[in-house]
């Protein structure tokens, strides 16, 4: 059925599924770096075509499989479901004669203000990213984190001084300025952030009143750029920052510290763990197979009841 071989392949026909090096034929969950590579011909939808091509190169081959919509690859049908993850983030649903694989990449079940909300469709066979696979990452409501963003930012801007945002280019960048500009936030982007929202722009996702960095325009808007591992974050101009980190390893108390800011708050675009074991309960597999996440949540699963291991090292001898 598929095995792992630095990254992931369905075996017959071959179709490498978010492997990070070129290959003849590779399906791309989502755009971002590390699930992409430049391979020959690349199966995505097309807002993920969109995202790939910005990074890739304009000149990249790409098959586009909108959501919902059946694809046959040789004598195997393939149809992408929404991933909730970030714009275009798709799992895969693989099925022939003998059976069905849903494959979720990276995936969120709640809410999205940029992303369509996922959908699970029922297969024999799960492979599922785990990423919170830990009972610790639990995380809180959404609407409680969002009211936490929106307070601390007015609460800065209130005092004359800069609420600035460090999140990943792709994603979470967008999803944080559309929660602000919804509530009357004005945004200015990083300008490799702001490459990345035009592109959501021309896919149709709205972002509100954002624009590029520019220094004069800092009082009273928020800032939105690269979290500071990067080392590309900073941007002149701006005076009595006060600096949020949006991820949802914010969960951990230490993140504040690890990422070097003022604040961070747990605005994830991952299932945490009570809904990685909603997922699992709502496909139904009769296999479940966890990968990008810790190998001890496929001994929770176990533990639960559920036929699971960790994809790593496994190798599934039959075939569809």
């Amino acid at each position: 059925m598929f095995h792992w071989d630095n990254g992931l392949f369905f075996n017959r026909p071959r179709l490498a599924l978010d492997v990070r090096r070129r290959q003849p034929y590779g399906f791309i969950s989502h755009a971002h770096s590390d699930h992409i590579a430049p391979h020959e011909l690349a199966y995505c939808t097309p807002a993920t075509a969109c995202l790939y091509r910005l990074r890739m190169g304009s000149h990249r081959r790409v098959c586009e499989i909108p959501y919902r919509q059946p694809y046959d690859f040789g004598d195997i049908r393939l149809t992408t479901y929404p991933a909730g993850h970030c714009l275009g983030s798709a799992m895969v649903l693989i099925e022939s004669d003998g059976g069905s694989l849903l494959y979720t990449g990276d995936f969120k079940l709640g809410e999205s203000a940029t992303a369509e909300r996922a959908e699970l469709p029922r297969a024999d066979v799960l492979v599922m990213e785990s990423t919170f696979g830990k009972p610790r990452y639990r995380m809180p409501p959404r609407h409680a984190t969002v009211a936490r963003l929106l307070g601390l930012v007015e609460e800065t801007l209130a005092r004359g001084a800069t609420p600035v945002l460090h999140a990943y280019p792709l994603g979470k960048s967008q999803e944080a300025t559309r929660i602000l500009t919804a509530a009357g936030v004005s945004v200015l982007q990083h300008p490799a952030i702001y490459e990345v929202s035009e592109a959501y722009v021309r896919c149709g996702i709205e972002l509100g009143d954002v624009q590029p960095f520019d220094p004069q325009l800092v009082p009273g808007r928020a800032v939105v750029t690269l979290p500071q591992s990067g080392g590309k974050f900073r941007l002149p101009g701006i005076r009595r920052p006060v600096s949020i980190a949006v991820t949802g390893w914010a969960i951990d108390a230490s993140t504040k510290y690890r990422w070097g800011v003022d604040h961070a708050l747990p605005l994830s675009d991952h299932a945490d763990f009570d809904e990685l074991f909603e997922a699992v309960e709502r496909v139904g597999a009769d296999e479940i197979y966890c990968l990008h996440g810790p190998a001890e949540f496929a001994g929770h699963l176990r533990a639960a009841g559920y036929n699971a291991r960790p994809v790593v090292g496994s190798y599934q001898q039959r075939m569809f």
